[in-house]
């Protein structure tokens, strides 16, 4: 595909819009997502207890910071602010920061952010594509694994993320080291926080298989990997049983193979079992599909699956490469694209400690890069509703913004953001004072 031009009003709107965004430090935007979604509100007791703490959502806003930067708790410890000492932190991080409470909040955002007017242009919610994100983890942890390729001699870990079409992220999960993503990629979006399920998937060609495209047709997803060297993937037909050979035309010369329908028909009832199975979370995606492929000596119902699959696989092969439009092949591309421009926004968020991830167990993996994407969401929405607004100012004022232009437009951006904090320089003094030394009795501080 030919790359879309910028047309000069688009360039006019992005410059407009970008100059008008607010400057904002990075606790500033939660604190303000906070007072129109109540998202920290979420945060509740583990065990069910009412709270009496005051100003319980600055001491949580602090953690969430202090996790989703990488920079640790020492950077966000105000010891003469009660809601931010050392000892308060600590509390509510063991009884109030878990990955449920993180996915409450997290669809408070979602539900908010699909409410604001112009996501209706960027998408109904209904696409979405699942992609893995790869840190590196250089403590020693079981629950890490190496891969040179991403990792170079350290160990690491993936985090599989599902984002729709309006740039909101709707789940996440940990995968321990680069596990092929067709493994786990059902496992995120049979668990995703909030968001209406997505009709539409679009992923890249790690996630692609046979028998994927049958269990996602089973599910009712439209399983939408962009394949490399499609040229070389082989297109089926179907002949009904008991019914003349199909004529396909034109497509007779490619589609040459033939799906094996009686291996369906046997296994249908098997099919059906499996897919309940994994609606109800009986069964993990990532298990049922290692048991069925058996390192590429399928079993006969990872057969069948497969059979069924090249059914969807092919209709999705043939509007892939349809000549006339390209309006699905973009679909895939621009959905993709979300993906690693929220890939970038994520990488700056995390920035401390390079960003590596210093937890060596999964809760703290789990509880952090829950946090990143609970601040990418808040990014994502604080951005959303001041380009809406935006628009709005700049219609009222009679600019011509079109609405082809203002579906292009992205709150991904951060160039107006401070991820850094800020640093202080008290006025020097006359006196030469040394600073006391620290008990090393006492907890470090």
């Amino acid at each position: 595909m030919e790359k879309l031009g910028d047309p000069p009003s688009l360039v006019d709107l992005h410059r407009r819009v970008d100059a008008m965004m607010p400057i904002v430090d990075l606790p500033e935007l939660l604190m303000d997502v906070h007072s129109w979604t109540g998202m920290l509100d979420a945060y509740t007791h583990v065990g069910g207890l009412a709270t009496r703490m005051e100003q319980l959502p600055v001491t949580v806003a602090g953690l969430l910071v202090a996790d989703a930067c990488n920079v640790g708790l020492v950077p966000v410890i105000r010891p003469g602010d009660p809601a931010l000492t050392r000892d308060r932190r600590s509390h509510v991080d063991q009884n109030y920061v878990r990955p449920d409470s993180h996915a409450a909040a997290n669809a408070r955002l979602v539900d908010y952010q699909a409410r604001i007017g112009i996501t209706d242009l960027w998408g109904g919610g209904l696409v979405a594509s699942a992609d893995g994100l790869r840190f590196r983890v250089p403590v020693q942890s079981i629950h890490a694994a190496p891969s040179p390729r991403f990792f170079g001699y350290k160990r690491g870990i993936t985090w599989l993320i599902a984002v729709n079409d309006r740039f909101a992220g709707l789940g996440a999960i940990i995968v321990t080291g680069t596990v092929r993503d067709s493994l786990c990629i059902l496992d995120t979006l049979l668990n995703l926080d909030a968001g209406p399920k997505p009709e539409m998937v679009a992923t890249d060609t790690a996630s692609y298989s046979d028998i994927l495209f049958g269990l996602f047709r089973l599910l009712g997803y439209r399983f939408s990997p962009r394949i490399a060297d499609v040229g070389g993937t082989g297109f089926w037909r179907a002949d009904i049983p008991g019914q003349p050979a199909g004529d396909y035309g034109p497509l007779n010369a490619i589609a040459r193979n033939k799906v094996n329908l009686d291996r369906i028909i046997t296994h249908w009832p098997d099919m059906l079992r499996v897919a309940g199975s994994l609606v109800t979370n009986q069964v993990r995606a990532y298990d049922l599909l290692r048991m069925l492929t058996r390192d590429g000596y399928p079993t006969p119902l990872g057969q069948a699956l497969a059979e069924f699959g090249r059914i969807a696989k092919t209709l999705h092969l043939l509007a892939m490469v349809d000549p006339v439009d390209e309006t699905y092949r973009r679909t895939v591309t621009r959905q993709l694209n979300i993906g690693e421009s929220r890939h970038s926004l994520a990488r700056k968020i995390l920035h401390g400690h390079r960003g590596d991830i210093m937890q060596p167990y999964r809760a703290g993996q789990e509880d952090q890069l829950g946090a990143l994407g609970l601040m990418l969401n808040a990014v994502v929405l604080w951005n959303t509703r001041y380009i809406d607004l935006a628009v709005n100012v700049l219609r009222g004022q009679g600019y011509p913004v079109r609405d082809e232009d203002a579906a292009r437009l992205s709150p991904l951006g951060y160039a107006h953001i401070n991820m850094f904090g800020r640093y202080s320089f008290p006025a020097p003094s006359t006196e030469q004072k040394l600073r006391p030394l620290r008990d090393p009795d006492a907890a470090a501080g």
